[in-house]
């Protein structure tokens, strides 16, 4: 556990000490507030509620997320200093949980740095705060699951490009599994077990669930698997990595 928080404050501390992490808090802060006003149309709907934010959240995190992810291994590998790093009395499981927390706490502070967003939402009406708070807890899962496909990909290449193309793809099929393009593509051939297991594995339908306040442990098993399998995942290929 000291281990694990030890690699956790380093790659935390990381964040803050290269402009990387202001520029992606300002682009992050920026975008959203420019998609839920402009094109979410906030204010000339009428309703006091934040759907029109988190919305846009699973796109928002398809293009910004592998940002974050495609320098957690790929640019040690790059740099050289991940062969110091896998010489120290640590498991390769503690590593990556660290690495991983670290992005994950990262993303949550960006996250809970948007939070004048509820505040605008009170002073205009009586929105289900409620409802409000399973959305942020829902999106900071979901960004949980999209930092730990890409904290897979990362041993795979000292290139960050790679590693953020190949996230972002990966993040996309998971993302739109669940949309209506998709399922009618399958459903008129496949069979209904086949359509919804597709259906079931989308972000957006999962994470959708849990915004509108319903609190299901379906939804939160699948975000906690996905994190788990694909961290699991990770800690093999960089054994694989050290092997070698």
């Amino acid at each position: 556990m000291l281990n694990t928080f030890t690699i956790f404050r380093r790659e935390l501390t990381s964040y803050f000490i290269t402009p990387l992490a202001y520029i992606f808090i300002v682009i992050f802060l920026a975008t959203a507030g420019t998609l839920t006003f402009f094109v979410g149309n906030f204010f000339t709907r009428g309703q006091a509620d934040l759907e029109p934010f988190f919305g846009f959240h699973p796109w928002l995190y398809l293009i910004l997320i592998p940002a974050i992810t495609m320098r957690l291994w790929a640019e040690e590998r790059k740099t050289g200093t991940v062969e110091l790093l896998l010489t120290l009395p640590i498991s390769m499981t503690q590593a990556v949980l660290g690495k991983f927390l670290a992005a994950w706490v990262f993303a949550g502070i960006a996250l809970a740095l948007t939070f004048p967003m509820w505040i605008t939402v009170n002073v205009l009406g009586s929105p289900d705060n409620g409802t409000v708070l399973a959305a942020y807890g829902g999106s900071w899962l979901m960004a949980g699951a999209f930092l730990a496909i890409g904290a897979a990909i990362s041993p795979l290449t000292k290139n960050q490009v790679i590693a953020f193309v190949l996230t972002t793809a990966i993040c996309f099929i998971f993302t739109v599994s669940g949309s209506g393009l998709v399922l009618n593509f399958f459903s008129g051939w496949a069979p209904t077990l086949v359509v919804d297991t597709i259906a079931a594995f989308s972000f957006i339908t999962n994470f959708n669930a849990i915004a509108r306040g319903v609190i299901d442990l379906h939804n939160l098993i699948y975000f906690a698997s996905i994190i788990a399998f694909f961290l699991f995942v990770n800690v093999q290929l960089v054994d694989l990595k050290k092997a070698g």
